[in-house]
């Protein structure tokens, strides 16, 4: 399969269907990558594709290369749009890395202040060197079996109480909505309405987050807070870090754990619902959310995992 970073959570849910019809008692959902080589850095290790040609090739004859240019120029928008700051990009990436420092996976565990966000270099502008996700070798998987078969298991059983996909496309046409809404708000609804919550019942958010910027967007798109105050809600103190009111990517997320797609924000849903977190364990996790985002906003799977506090 391939949806790209919402691949992993398209899996399971097909996987589930599967299960429910009886086509499967026990399906593995598995991803793995190496980018990173030796003597390379980690810039160079998303390079080398062959290039478009013809049509295809006019944005990347216009400088949009990579998704760094393309997901500035979509935060970009939403900046002149709502008013949006790269200091409110930021507190994100402050929260995220203080829950990476409790977490021995973490690529990165240093804690990090704002200033220090705003002095890393510009990759693309509006996004530093910390709006951007980590590159990362390793692989994971997530079992798929029925609950009763679940619970005669060693680890906890985590129910998929919801599902939903939206795979709105980037169609880089004039006055579309690029950059200020994304595949979540159709996906979130349906698979919290699935699920039978509401975002007021979420205990935990684990989004997918190759950018800061798409982290918040993803917020706004949930209904967490109303479109285009993103930036506000994030910034505001005791919300999404440890011990705030909206426990966010509590694993340090792509930007300071690690990058394996949509199997990070997965994996780290899968920990928090069965209690298995360790310093870092929120202290309700009924309902976790979680999203996976793929291509420049062109594919979007939302789940909702059930767990026991």
């Amino acid at each position: 399969m391939q949806a790209f970073g919402s691949t992993a959570g398209a899996m399971v849910q097909y996987a589930a269907l599967a299960v429910e019809a009886g086509m499967a008692d026990t399906v593995a959902c598995v991803f793995a990558d190496a980018p990173l080589q030796p003597g390379s850095s980690s810039g160079a290790a998303y390079t080398g594709r062959s290039e478009p040609l013809g049509w295809a090739g006019l944005r990347e004859a216009s400088g949009f290369v990579n998704p760094n240019t393309q997901y500035a120029l979509a935060a970009r928008r939403h900046m002149q749009a709502y008013g949006t700051t790269s200091e409110q990009l930021g507190a994100i990436a402050v929260a995220q890395r203080a829950w990476a420092a409790m977490n021995p996976l973490a690529q990165l565990r240093t804690p990090i202040t704002l200033a220090d966000h705003q002095a890393s270099r510009l990759v693309v502008e509006p996004f530093h060197l910390l709006d951007c996700c980590l590159v990362s070798n390793g692989g994971a998987a997530v079992i798929v079996t029925s609950g009763d078969r679940a619970k005669a298991l060693a680890q906890p059983p985590v129910s998929v109480l919801g599902w939903g996909q939206a795979h709105p496309g980037n169609r880089w046409r004039r006055n579309d909505d690029f950059g200020l809404v994304s595949g979540a708000a159709r996906s979130g609804p349906a698979a919290l309405e699935m699920a039978g919550v509401g975002v007021e019942d979420v205990d935990v958010v684990e989004l997918y987050d190759c950018y800061t910027y798409t982290a918040l967007l993803t917020l706004e798109d949930y209904g967490f807070c109303k479109k285009g105050e993103g930036g506000a809600f994030v910034s505001t103190p005791g919300v999404l870090g440890p011990g705030g009111s909206l426990p966010l990517n509590t694993g340090g997320g792509q930007l300071s754990s690690y990058y394996m797609w949509g199997m990070t924000p997965l994996a780290e849903a899968v920990i928090q619902a069965r209690g298995q977190a360790g310093q870092r364990q929120v202290d309700r996790h009924d309902i976790v959310l979680v999203s996976g985002n793929g291509g420049i906003l062109d594919h979007h799977s939302t789940l909702v995992l059930g767990g026991t506090s």
